[in-house]
């Protein structure tokens, strides 16, 4: 990611953030004061940590950065580094698809020194592509499976990648394994209940598939900096 010199303010009272409430072409989302230009009638909102981690918060990058600081129990407070891994343009856009059976979801699980860890299918978008067309090219390849596109549920941002998260209504069944392309990866069906849990990646997407499985899918992409490497303590923010 990269950082701009200009920074926000991250401002608490009563344990509740306070942040700026904004309008785009999808709705409704937060920024913290200072990341935008603020007009005097800008109205201001305070969101509890429960309200914060599934609000839509700008720039993602500052967000995680006060997120995972304040789940840990030690909210910064004062001006803060704005980091907008949006603005940059992306060195490589992927799609993955979200799929899940009979409570279940579909990841790509992979075994390195002596552990495992675990990824969304998906893969990068081509030229003359849209995420959409990716997604199910990419779920194919990788596992074998058919489709059909569902809702964007996430955008993530990390090292300047900038990912697309499809929810995806997949038809047939996992190919043999040396019909796949998924650089030596395994399909497996691991149950939802389990996310929070399991060592996947995108950390901070992970446990808000759970979530969501159980309350509601948003009516808005969820829009997540992830710049995680250790996928092995469960993740709060």
């Amino acid at each position: 990611m990269t950082a701009e010199t200009r920074p926000v303010t991250v401002l608490f009272e009563a344990d509740k953030l306070i942040l700026e409430l904004h309008h785009d072409t999808e709705g409704t989302y937060h920024a913290f004061p200072g990341a935008h230009s603020r007009a005097a009638d800008t109205p201001r909102v305070a969101l509890s940590l429960a309200e914060a981690l599934h609000a839509r918060i700008r720039p993602a990058g500052t967000a995680e950065t006060v997120l995972r600081a304040w789940a840990r129990g030690a909210a910064p407070q004062g001006p803060v580094t704005l980091v907008d891994p949006s603005a940059v343009p992306p060195v490589r856009v992927r799609a993955g698809a979200v799929v899940i059976r009979d409570g279940a979801v579909l990841l790509i699980r992979f075994e390195e020194d002596g552990g495992s860890h675990y990824e969304i299918p998906g893969g990068g978008v081509e030229e003359g592509e849209t995420p959409e067309e990716a997604v199910l090219r990419e779920l194919g390849e990788e596992t074998g499976l058919g489709g059909t596109v569902g809702p964007r549920i996430a955008r993530v941002w990390k090292d300047g990648r900038h990912e697309h998260y499809f929810l995806v209504s997949a038809t047939g069944e996992v190919g043999p394994p040396e019909t796949l392309d998924n650089y030596g990866g395994t399909p497996v069906w691991v149950p939802v209940d389990r996310l929070p849990a399991t060592p996947l990646w995108p950390r901070r997407l992970s446990w808000r598939i759970e979530h969501w499985h159980r309350t509601g899918w948003p009516e808005r992409p969820a829009e997540l900096a992830d710049s995680i490497a250790e996928l092995g303590p469960p993740c709060m923010w």
